[in-house]
């Protein structure tokens, strides 16, 4: 599975952004979506995740603030991020998997997007 991430960039504290993932090669192999994130000197993290039903999970620094949805026709994910802070700063990376389960270890990973959140 080939995962394209797009979006990103530089946002002001308070700001929004939206991250874009899509899917490609084995979709059959690919139900559970998600994003991880990475700071510099921390280990990665599971930001959000979300499966066919359209169930989700967020990591508890950001509910009320990233939504992830998923458009199944066009196999792509998307993270909505509002009311940015300087601590969501990382690099962010989508991830995919057979369930939920799974996204605790990934199988399929994307290159990685910058997200900056600086005044």
């Amino acid at each position: 599975v080939h995962l394209a991430e797009s979006g990103g960039g530089l946002a002001q504290p308070g700001g929004s952004l939206r991250l874009s993932c899509a899917a490609s090669g084995n979709i059959m192999a690919v139900n559970a979506m998600g994003w991880y994130r990475q700071a510099p000197g921390k280990e990665r993290e599971l930001v959000a995740s979300i499966v066919p039903n359209n169930s989700t999970e967020y990591a508890d620094s950001v509910k009320g603030r990233f939504t992830i949805s998923r458009d199944n026709a066009k196999n792509t994910v998307y993270l909505q991020m509002s009311s940015l802070e300087p601590e969501d700063t990382a690099v962010y990376y989508c991830a995919a998997g057979p369930n939920r389960a799974s996204m605790q270890s990934p199988g399929s990973w994307g290159q990685g997007t910058q997200v900056t959140v600086s005044s």
